[in-house]
This record gives C-alpha cells, sequence and structure tokens, in this order.
C-alpha cells in the first residue's frame, strides 16, 4: 500500500492540550443544537421550498425534504462517530488526516475553507439585502449600499461581519449565548408563520401530489448550466415526476449542509463523547420538522402551478397568494434573524478549520496561537473576519454560490468513507457513537452525497477542479515541507493494513 503520512488520533488528541494552541471546553449539548439550528435555518427555510415546489417536485416537495434529511442524516451520523472518537478542531480534516494522509486531509482542508469562506461573505452580502427589505416592510427607508466611484459597497455586510468576529475573539460561549438568542427569535418566527399558514391550508392543492413529468422549456441548457450528470449522459432536463422529485431533493438538501460546521467545534465541548452526538442529531431532528413544516403549509395554501408563474417564489408568496400581505414584514424579519446566525456559525467554523491546518503545520503555525484569557485563535479570527467583511462589502459574491455545496458535499464524501478506514485500522479505539450497519450505512452516504455533487452545474465543478489545483500547489510549495510530520514535530506512522472486516467489540 502507498505510504502516506497519517496523523494518530493519539497526536490529535495530544495536540489539544498543547497550552499555546488549545480552545477552552465551555460547549453543552443544547449549544451544539442551537448552533446546527443557527447555520441550517437561514432565508433559505422561507423560499427553498418554494423554488423546489415550484420549479421541481410539486406537493411531493414533501417527501423531497425528507430524503435530503435523511442523506444528511447518514453523513451527520458518519460525523458524529468521528467527533466523538477524535474530539479535535478541523472536523472533515482532522478526520481525514487520521484516516487517508495527510494529502487528502489538506485537500479537503482546503475545500472546507472554499466552503465557510464562500458562504460567510454570501450571507453576509444577503444580510444587508434583507435588512433593508426588513425595514421597508415596516415603511422605513433604507440604502444598503452606497458608491465609491464605480464601486457599490454594502455596509452592513461589513458591519455584520466585524461585530461577529469581535464576538468570536471574546469568546465562543458568549458568541454561543448570542447567536441562541437569535435562534429563539428565528424559530418562534417559523413557528408563528406556520401556525398561521395551516388556516389557509386547502386539501385540493396537494392534488396531484406528484406532478406529471413534462420536459422543460427551451429544450437543452446551457452546457455551464446543465448538471454535470445531465450533459454526460445527455439527458434532457424535465420538470416534476419521480425525477423532478428527486432533482428536488438535491436542492433542498444544501438546507442541512450547515451541520459539518457543527463537528468543527468539536474540541470546545464538555464530555464531547457524550454531547456531540447528542446534540448534532436533536439540532437536525428539529431543522427537519421545521423544514417539513413548512414546505407542507406552503404547498396546502396555493398551487405549486401559482407558484411557478412567479419569478421568486417563496413563503411570503404564498401568503400574499392568499391576500395575507402583512406576512412579508414577519418573514423578513425571521430571514434577517436567520442570517444572523448563520454568518455566526460560518465564521467560527472557517477559523477552526483554519487553526487546525495551521497547528499542524500546513500554514503557517503562528496562526494557530490562542489568547491566554479567552482560548480563541484571534489572530486567525481578526484576518478571516477582516477578509470575510472585505470581499462581501465590496465584490459580487453571489457568482461563486454553489462552491459552497461543492465543497460541503466532498467533505461528506470522504468522512463517510472514512468512518469505514478506521473502524478497520483502528478498531480499538473509544467511541461515544458508533454509525449502525457499517460499512453499509457510510458507503452509502458516500454513494448519495456523491451524486448529489453529480447534480451540481458544469461550470461548478470547473471551478471547483481549479480552486483543487491551486490547493495542490500550496500543499507542494509550503504545507508539505513545513508539516510537523514531515519534520518530526508529530510521530509518523503510515497507514495501516486493514485488520479485518468486522472489529472487536468497543467497551
Amino acid at each position: 500500500m502507498m505510504n502516506l503520512r497519517v496523523k494518530s488520533v493519539e497526536a490529535s488528541l495530544a495536540d489539544a492540550d498543547d497550552t499555546e494552541r488549545s480552545l477552552k471546553r465551555s460547549l453543552g449539548t443544547w449549544d451544539l443544537a442551537l448552533m446546527g439550528i443557527a447555520v441550517a435555518v437561514g432565508a433559505g427555510i422561507f423560499s427553498v421550498g418554494a423554488q423546489a415546489a415550484a420549479n421541481f417536485a410539486g406537493p411531493s416537495v414533501i417527501v423531497s425534504f425528507v430524503l435530503a434529511a435523511v442523506t444528511c442524516g447518514l453523513a451527520i451520523m458518519c460525523y458524529a462517530e468521528f467527533a466523538s472518537t477524535v474530539p479535535v478542531a478541523g472536523s472533515a480534516y482532522t478526520f481525514t488526516y487520521a484516516t487517508m494522509g495527510e494529502l487528502l486531509a489538506w485537500i479537503i482542508g482546503w475545500d472546507l475553507i472554499l466552503e465557510m469562506f464562500t458562504a460567510a461573505a454570501v450571507i453576509a452580502k444577503y444580510w444587508g439585502v434583507y435588512l433593508g427589505e426588513a425595514l421597508l416592510a415596516f415603511g422605513l427607508p433604507f440604502a444598503p449600499t452606497f458608491s465609491i466611484g464605480s464601486v457599490e459597497v454594502s455596509w452592513p455586510a461589513f458591519l455584520v461581519v466585524a461585530v461577529f468576529t469581535a464576538l468570536l475573539v471574546a469568546g465562543t460561549k458568549l458568541t454561543a449565548r448570542v447567536g441562541a438568542v437569535f435562534t429563539i427569535i428565528k424559530v418562534a418566527i417559523v413557528l408563528f408563520v406556520i401556525v398561521v399558514g395551516f388556516f389557509f391550508v386547502n386539501a385540493a392543492n396537494y392534488v396531484p401530489f406528484i406532478p406529471e413529468a413534462v420536459p422543460t422549456e427551451g429544450g437543452s441548457a446551457d452546457v455551464w448550466t446543465q448538471s454535470l450528470v445531465s450533459w454526460a449522459t445527455g439527458a434532457a432536463p424535465a420538470q416534476y415526476g419521480i425525477f423532478g422529485l428527486l432533482a428536488a431533493a438535491s436542492l433542498v438538501f444544501f438546507a442541512f449542509i450547515g451541520f459539518d460546521v457543527v463537528a468543527t467545534s468539536a474540541e470546545e465541548v464538555r464530555e464531547p463523547q457524550k454531547r456531540l452526538p447528542r446534540g448534532i442529531f436533536l439540532g437536525l431532528g428539529i431543522v427537519t420538522v421545521l423544514y417539513v413544516a413548512v414546505s407542507i403549509v406552503m404547498t396546502g395554501m396555493v398551487s405549486y402551478t401559482e407558484l411557478a408563474e412567479e419569478e421568486s417564489p417563496s413563503l411570503a408568496t404564498a401568503f400574499r397568494l392568499v391576500g395575507q400581505d402583512w406576512a412579508s414584514a414577519v418573514i423578513s424579519v425571521g430571514a434577517l434573524a436567520g442570517l444572523t446566525t448563520v454568518i455566526m456559525v460560518l465564521l467560527l467554523g472557517l477559523s477552526r478549520i483554519v487553526f487546525a491546518l495551521s497547528r499542524d503545520g500546513l500554514l503557517p503555525r503562528w496562526l494557530s496561537k490562542t489568547t491566554s484569557r479567552s482560548k480563541t485563535p484571534a489572530r486567525i479570527q481578526i484576518i478571516g473576519g477582516a477578509t470575510v467583511a472585505f470581499v462581501a462589502a465590496f465584490t459580487d459574491v453571489g457568482l461563486l454560490e454553489e462552491m459552497i455545496n461543492i465543497g460541503t458535499l466532498s467533505a461528506f464524501v470522504l468522512v463517510s468513507l472514512g468512518i469505514v478506514v478506521l473502524r478497520r485500522t483502528r478498531p480499538d479505539l473509544p467511541r461515544g457513537f458508533r454509525v449502525p450497519f457499517s460499512p453499509v450505512v457510510p458507503i452509502l452516504s458516500a454513494v448519495l452525497c456523491f451524486w448529489l455533487m453529480l447534480n451540481l452545474t458544469t461550470l461548478t465543478w470547473v471551478r471547483f477542479l481549479v480552486w483543487l489545483a491551486i490547493g495542490v500547489v500550496v500543499y507542494l510549495l509550503y504545507g508539505r515541507r513545513h508539516s510537523r510530520l514531515a519534520g518530526g514535530g508529530v510521530s509518523e506512522v503510515e497507514l495501516p493494513t486493514p485488520q479485518g472486516d468486522e472489529p472487536p467489540p468497543v467497551r
């Protein structure tokens, strides 16, 4: 077998005890659950279901959400086992380092930087737009941008990133408390909208539950906007039917992708073996119930054909079509609160990924030093926050939205496969949670996530491959030589030979 530099689980755990580069364990089960809800329930809960129903699935979008939640749940089970076994910052990067070696770990870390940086910048940009809409809904004029020459500057995007960067530097627990307040507000608004919406549900709108498949207008899509699988197979784009339901599942899956960010905080959790799996699954369960309930209400209030006639259908559209225009103001406030917490969690996740990479020497080690009082990686947090704020305020980051999805899914694939590897190579490790029916469930998770990757556009794949190429160059020029494994700072081990299909019982 090919020699790979693999960082042992023991070495990863030892690094967490480095007094100059360690994080404070202050988070509990509910902190993690609220973090998952905070990053998964954003403005999308008010729009993604409507768009999927209008353009792909009709009322069967309800099933699409269930399928997406199950797919996410399979991947999250793998994250939960890893996080309870290796409760160290870095999430998929750290897990991959312990199973598949340094090069793949670097690539997945590089992907996660792309995912979280792009997501934080894109959502910060949208935050300014939604702030303007929320104020206008209450009759307050607001200008979310101003011009410097020919450049439009989104000052609210810069402001919200700066505020949460300062909070994260002050301490993770403090940030979690502030995030919990915003999360409770947005969940309360979602529940209010669901309850009110049920009074306008008409059962006739659920028929047909799975609309008959029809070809999309305009024939074949442009090569760059087609999904990779559609382009490769020459399949004609279609709407509705079973394939429409599955396409909608691919679309709404991305409502659940934030849960991998929760695993980045593993090093800051009290009793991580117990609390991490509980917090992750509690958050996923609540988010699934909220999304399914919203989709039931929305498709019951108005026919999917009416939603399809709108340019940008949303939950607010459904309320407007039944004569309840007041709901737009409430939904805009909920969307603003939703985006606020998403930004917070993404900035946290971004800093923890870079922290893990720099502590291992793949990025400059001086970045990973933590403050003596709050035990936060302040240098990374400030540099990362400033960069996100600048990009969000001064550039059109919306062009890179799908990069968020492909970066996350690639991490899901490797983490799922990593469970199979670690079960065989280190059956002796104590695990706070074990994925059931391994290796079937982890392999199924990897296959489903890879299938979702194939449903992203060819342009997204090209951009992704370019980003990977840049990452490989950075690794070869810097990371490979400065890695602590290369320099002997950590004991180097070879990738062990698999020791059988069934590990002994772990007590």
